[in-house]
C-alpha cells in the first residue's frame, strides 16, 4: 500500500510541477515584491493547512519576512504586504473570506487550492495568482471502492517549497 501512495503521491507532484509551472513563476514573483520592499509575506491556512504556516515562520529554514495571517489580522496588512492563502478547496469559507477582505483593500495575493467549481467566485477565479493542488480524490482505492490517501497538507507543502526556491532566487538576483 505504501509503495502505491508513494507512486501516486509522486504522480501528483509531477502534475502540479507540469500544469502550475507558469503559475508558481507569477506567484514567486508576486509574493518577493514584500521582501525586496517594505512588506512581509503573511500565509494563511485552516485545518491541516496550518502545517504550511508553521513551516513557513517556524521551520528549519523559514522563509524571509514570513508571517502567519489570522482573520483577525487581515485588517493590519498594508498595501505593501503579499499573502499566500492556502486552502483544501477553492470554495472553502474562511480562506474566501479572507480573499474578499483582500480585494477590497487592493492587497495582492496568491491562492493555493483544488480548483473546484468556480461559478461560485472561488479562490481561483478572484486570486490574482492560484496554484492548483489538482486533489479531487483519495490517491488510493480501498477494497470497498472508496477512494483514501488525500494528502493535501503535502501537496501544499510541495508547493510551499516550490514558491520559496523560486522567491529566493528573485530575491537573491535583486540583491546582486
Amino acid at each position: 500500500m505504501l509503495k502505491m501512495f508513494t507512486t501516486q503521491l509522486t504522480g501528483l507532484f509531477k502534475r502540479i510541477e507540469e500544469k502550475e509551472e507558469f503559475a508558481f513563476e507569477d506567484a514567486a514573483r508576486l509574493l518577493a515584491q514584500a521582501p525586496v520592499g517594505d512588506g512581509s509575506i503573511y500565509i494563511y491556512g485552516e485545518k491541516e493547512m496550518k502545517a504550511v504556516a508553521a513551516e513557513a515562520v517556524d521551520g528549519a529554514e523559514p522563509l524571509k519576512s514570513a508571517r502567519a495571517l489570522s482573520m483577525e489580522s487581515v485588517a493590519d496588512l498594508d498595501i505593501a504586504d503579499r499573502v499566500l492563502i492556502f486552502a483544501r478547496t477553492s470554495t472553502d469559507e474562511a480562506p474566501l473570506s479572507i480573499a474578499s477582505q483582500l480585494q477590497e483593500k487592493g492587497i495582492p495575493f496568491v491562492a493555493v487550492s483544488t480548483a473546484v467549481d468556480e461559478s461560485t467566485g472561488g479562490l481561483a477565479e478572484i486570486a490574482d495568482v492560484h496554484i492548483d493542488l489538482r486533489l479531487t480524490k483519495g490517491l488510493l482505492p480501498d477494497e470497498f471502492g472508496n477512494r483514501i490517501g488525500y494528502p493535501s497538507s503535502m501537496a501544499a507543502l510541495f508547493v510551499y517549497y516550490g514558491l520559496k526556491f523560486t522567491i529566493e532566487e528573485i530575491i537573491a538576483e535583486y540583491e546582486m
